[in-house]
C-alpha cells in the first residue's frame, strides 16, 4: 500500500522544484545595522545558488559541496538547514521522498551571504515543488529559520538582499526600500583568503560596546552617518566623495574590532593601486573586502595588484543601475 501511494506521489509532483538566488555586498552598515543603523546592500546577480528538488523513492538526500548523503545525517555545521528544512516539511506535510542539489558559486564564510543565498533558494525550491505561490515577505520569514541558527541574530539584510534585484536601504525592522543605482564607477571584491568568522565578529562588537562604551558606541553612530552620506553620494554620482565615505567606514570597523591583519593589508594594496576607497564587507574578521575603482582600467589594474598581494579571488562590477 506504502508503495502504491509513493508511486502516485511521485506522479502528480512536479518533475522538479527550482529555486535560484545570488551573493551580495554590503557597501556600508554591517554590525552596525543590528544596532538600528542604516545600511546599504548591493545584490550580485552574477553570482548565484542554485537549489534542485526531484522526486524519488529513497529517503531525503542532500548533494553539495558541504555534504553530501542522507538528510538525516547532515553535520552539524548544517544545523540551520537542517532546522529550515524540517520547518518545510512540516508545512508541506512532505514525506522526504526526494532529491536535493545545491550549487552554489558563492564563496563560503566571506561575507557574500553564502548561507542566506542557500536559505533562499532552499525555500523558493519548496515552494516550486509543492507549487504554492510566495511573496516576498514570507519567502524571509523562511529564509529567517535559518539565519537565526547560523548568525544568532541576524539583521535580515542578508536574506533580503540575495533574494532582491536591487540594491537595498535597509534598517532592521523595516521592509527593505530599494535605491536607484548609477554611479560612474565600478567595484573589485577581494577575497582575502581567511574565513570571515561572523559569530566571532559580532561578539567583538558586544565586547567593545561592553569595555569601551563611549569609543564603539561613536563608532556605530557614525557608520549611520556615513550610511546616510553614501546614499547621497550614489544617487548624485559622486564616487570621489563616496570613495571617502568607504575609507571612514573601515576607520570605524577596525575600531570596532572586526577588521584583522589580511584584509588591513589587501585593504591598503587597493588604496596604494588608486581605490577611491576600500572597506572589508560582510561580518569581518577574515572574508571579502572591496575596493571603488574610478574606471574601467583602474578596476583592471586594481584587481592585477590585488591577485598579486594575496587575494585568492575576486570580482568586477560595475556600479549601473542596469547591473
Amino acid at each position: 500500500m506504502e508503495e502504491v501511494i509513493l508511486e502516485s506521489r511521485l506522479r502528480t509532483l512536479k518533475t522538479m522544484g527550482y529555486g535560484e538566488s545570488h551573493a551580495k555586498l554590503i557597501l556600508i552598515g554591517e554590525h552596525s545595522v543590528v544596532y538600528g543603523q542604516p545600511a546599504i546592500a548591493l545584490p550580485l546577480p552574477d553570482i548565484k545558488t542554485k537549489v534542485q528538488l526531484s522526486p524519488q523513492r529513497g529517503s531525503a538526500q542532500i548533494e553539495s559541496r558541504y555534504y553530501t548523503g542522507l538528510l538525516a545525517q547532515l553535520p552539524a555545521s548544517m544545523k540551520g538547514i537542517q532546522k529550515l528544512i524540517s520547518a518545510l516539511q512540516v508545512r508541506f506535510k512532505d514525506d522526504g521522498h526526494w532529491a536535493m542539489t545545491v550549487t552554489s558559486q558563492i564563496p563560503a564564510e566571506r561575507g557574500m551571504g553564502s548561507s542566506a543565498a542557500a536559505a533562499v533558494a532552499i525555500v523558493r525550491a519548496f515552494f516550486d515543488y509543492y507549487e504554492v505561490p510566495l511573496d516576498r515577505q514570507e519567502l524571509l520569514k523562511w529564509a529567517d529559520i535559518e539565519e537565526k541558527v547560523t548568525h544568532r541574530s541576524p539583521s535580515g539584510l542578508d536574506a533580503a538582499t540575495v533574494s532582491s534585484a536591487q540594491p537595498l536601504w535597509f534598517v532592521r525592522g523595516q521592509a527593505g526600500v530599494t535605491l536607484p543605482l548609477d554611479l560612474d564607477a565600478y567595484v573589485v571584491i577581494g577575497d582575502s583568503g581567511v574565513h570571515g568568522a561572523t559569530k566571532e565578529a559580532i561578539a567583538a562588537v558586544k565586547a567593545e560596546l561592553t569595555a569601551h562604551p563611549t569609543t564603539a558606541q561613536a563608532a556605530i553612530d557614525d557608520l549611520g552617518r556615513l550610511a546616510e552620506d553614501a546614499k547621497h553620494f550614489l544617487a548624485s554620482n559622486q564616487p570621489q566623495a563616496l570613495g571617502t565615505v568607504l575609507d571612514k567606514a573601515q576607520i570605524n570597523l577596525a575600531t570596532l574590532n572586526v577588521s584583522d591583519p589580511t584584509l588591513d593589508r589587501l585593504i591598503a594594496e587597493a588604496k596604494r593601486a588608486g581605490a577611491l576607497g576600500a572597506k572589508l564587507t560582510g561580518g569581518g574578521r577574515g572574508g571579502c573586502f572591496f575596493a571603488l575603482a574610478k574606471d574601467h582600467q583602474t578596476a583592471n589594474q586594481l584587481v592585477t595588484n590585488l591577485q598579486n598581494a594575496g587575494a585568492t579571488q575576486t570580482w568586477l562590477q560595475p556600479l549601473k543601475e542596469e547591473v
